[in-house]
């Protein structure tokens, strides 16, 4: 894609979209030689702003005398020309202070996450918590709520904790749950949550199961506990989109927001970008989501060990500062890595 580009159309092209994202203004070829102090004419910046134009990098927004970069023209740019820069020592200290675990359960931490990542970045922070087929089994309890109907407690060994209301179907006694929660608390320690799945059911067709009325209430109460077990998303800073200016159409913002807001649209995106290694950018019209038109996505995952817990990362415009946002992304993500791998020793 790249192969027709000269090193000076190149040069003009990244002039063109680092002016961009800086004033959100489209970009003439006279500040171009202004502002970059390339040693050619207006004239001849022109002639190849129609060339990149032809070439679909860039475009005319209505009647402007300007230009303003594409969809492709992002993904050159991030691709090829971008350079990368380092986060700074204050950022990293921010980053430090608000993602770390003293005190907070794993949720109050990836909450604090995202908030810091939309302040850092000024646009939306994104934080998918583990799902929690990936953690390792802890411990589960039962307790009364009225009725038939419990509150199952299942809490992972990094901290992550799901509960879930059941309906036992039969009143169970208060000594009978402590029974049942010992015995799978014995029996699934250690496990991962996708091996408890298999070992529950294993007990199923346990001979001294089947024989016992306590123990195969415990198993299928535990089997309903994980059945369609979901993933948290947290977002912090929606508000930041608002002073973007691209985003001034109330019903495009509209649009986006409902989009946030629908949790199995944005579990759906994130998943996607968790099957990925290292950082991940969507920008624009590659998103899987359609109300992400005019918008990207920079993503990482955090991990334990060799495997992927979750995802974060900042939303914004595709005019979005991606020299700045990156590298806190990365970042973040390899230190909340440390962090729940700490955790978990």
């Amino acid at each position: 894609m790249h192969d027709n580009l000269t090193d000076r159309s190149k040069k003009i092209l990244e002039a063109i979209i680092e002016d961009y994202i800086a004033t959100a203004e489209p970009v003439g070829s006279r500040s171009v030689t202004r502002r970059h102090g390339l040693d050619l004419s207006p004239a001849t910046v022109r002639n190849v702003m129609a060339d990149l134009e032809e070439m679909g990098f860039l475009m005319s927004p209505h009647t402007s005398a300007g230009r303003i970069p594409t969809d492709k023209a992002y993904r050159l740019y991030v691709d090829a020309l971008l350079e990368v820069r380092k986060v700074a020592r204050d950022e990293r200290e921010e980053i430090r202070r608000h993602c770390s675990v003293a005190g907070k359960d794993i949720g109050q931490v990836l909450k604090e996450t995202s908030r810091m990542l939309s302040s850092l970045s000024h646009y939306m922070g994104v934080v998918m918590a583990p799902q929690f087929v990936a953690n390792v089994f802890r411990h589960i309890e039962f307790l009364k709520l009225g009725g038939t109907r419990l509150l199952a407690i299942l809490v992972s060994q990094n901290g992550t904790v799901q509960n879930k209301i059941i309906d036992s179907h039969e009143e169970v006694e208060e000594n009978d749950l402590v029974k049942m929660s010992n015995y799978l608390n014995g029996i699934l320690q250690g496990l991962s949550i996708a091996e408890v799945k298999n070992k529950l059911l294993e007990e199923m067709h346990n001979e001294r199961t089947q024989y016992d009325a306590l123990l195969a209430k415990a198993v299928q109460l535990s089997q309903e506990t994980l059945a369609e077990a979901s993933s948290e998303v947290f977002v912090e800073g929606r508000a930041n989109i608002l002073d973007q200016p691209e985003f001034a159409d109330v019903a495009k913002m509209k649009e986006i927001f409902r989009a946030f807001e629908e949790k199995s649209k944005l579990v759906m995106l994130l998943d996607r970008c968790q099957k990925a290694e290292g950082v991940n950018i969507f920008i624009g019209a590659e998103s899987p989501l359609r109300e992400m038109g005019g918008m990207s996505l920079i993503t990482s995952t955090y991990r334990t060990g060799k495997h992927t817990l979750g995802v974060l990362g900042v939303i914004g415009p595709t005019r979005m500062g991606y020299a700045k946002v990156i590298p806190i992304v990365d970042y973040t993500a390899r230190l909340v890595s440390n962090l729940l791998a700490e955790q978990e020793k």
